[in-house]
């Protein structure tokens, strides 16, 4: 996949305050990448520096080759984006208001709308007036004014704010759709961990203006590295001893115990807790979330368990 939009030793300073420091990564067509991170990590500055709302101190953006800061019209050519909120005309229809989007690009057709309407699953409610709308049926319509120009990379900043359980994994189900169907690079904004794991490919943490990891959400470990196991064992408190006793680190989890072990290991161990006359009705890998993966990645950075 080819990198859309490039961040190089990106930095932005306010009144002798870094707000931004040293931001490096790279964001791929038909991906959609997570920018996660408390309120006031500097999310939204990030953002709108890549859309040119506010300048950079020092560093590098370009979105398709161009660059944000010496070929900028060029460069916002290739991006459609919401910050914050969408701009809607309540009093309109999402179809009139999809038309006075289009004044401000050449040659959007007809047909070019209808097809954005039936992206975003508008097509039941187009000629309805806005003010009519639900919460995530405005998000949709946004959306659908960021697409009309057929952009390279869609940047939504907090889009499933104050939506419903039912409106999050609507503009979710979408995102995806719009990644893989259009081939187009996403860039969203959030503080909430899990719609994060469900929505996106990889994962920027960011804490204080610095990037602590870019995480790929859907990586394993490797056959070869250490991986945490769920045993369902008849007795929790003689397998940990009979482990403990062998060298194998095992500790209590829900119904049975957690065992860390490299997957060469595991015949052994099995073979172990049946020869001590233990009933061992289950044994799987634990797949870590993403939530045990940002807690362990930044043990050491001062970030909060809740962002």
């Amino acid at each position: 996949m080819t990198a859309v939009v490039e961040l190089e030793k990106v930095t932005k300073t306010i009144k002798g305050r870094t707000i931004i420091d040293d931001l490096t990564f790279n964001v791929k067509a038909g991906e959609v990448f997570g920018f996660l991170g408390p309120n006031g990590a500097g999310k939204t500055t990030t953002i709108r520096m890549i859309v040119g709302l506010i300048g950079m101190s020092s560093g590098e953006i370009k979105i398709c080759g161009s660059s944000v800061s010496k070929d900028y019209e060029k460069a916002i050519s290739y991006v459609g984006a919401i910050v914050e909120n969408p701009e809607l005309y309540k009093f309109l229809t999402g179809y009139q208001n999809l038309q006075q989007a289009a004044r401000a690009y050449k040659g959007v057709s007809k047909e070019k709308i209808d097809e954005v309407v039936r992206l975003v699953g508008l097509s039941g409610r187009i000629h309805d007036k806005v003010k009519t709308y639900s919460l995530g049926m405005r998000q949709r319509l946004g959306i659908a004014q960021s697409l009309l120009h057929d952009p390279k990379i869609l940047i939504l900043d907090e889009p499933t704010n104050g939506l419903d359980p039912a409106g999050i994994r609507e503009i979710r189900d979408y995102l995806r759709k719009l990644a893989e169907r259009k081939n187009l690079a996403i860039i969203v904004s959030s503080h909430l961990l899990s719609e994060m794991e469900m929505m996106c490919d990889r994962i920027a943490i960011i804490q204080k203006g610095q990037l602590i990891n870019v995480q790929n959400v859907l990586s394993e470990e490797t056959e070869t590295d250490r991986k945490t196991y769920f045993c369902d064992v008849d007795n929790k408190n003689k397998a940990i001893k009979v482990l403990s006793r062998n060298g194998i680190q095992a500790v209590k989890h829900d119904k049975g115990i957690q065992i860390f072990l490299e997957t060469s290991e595991v015949p052994d161990t099995l073979r172990l807790l049946l020869e001590n006359e233990l009933l061992v009705f289950e044994i799987r890998p634990l797949k870590k979330s993403l939530e045990e993966k940002f807690l362990e990645i930044t043990n050491h950075q001062e970030v909060s368990a809740h962002v």
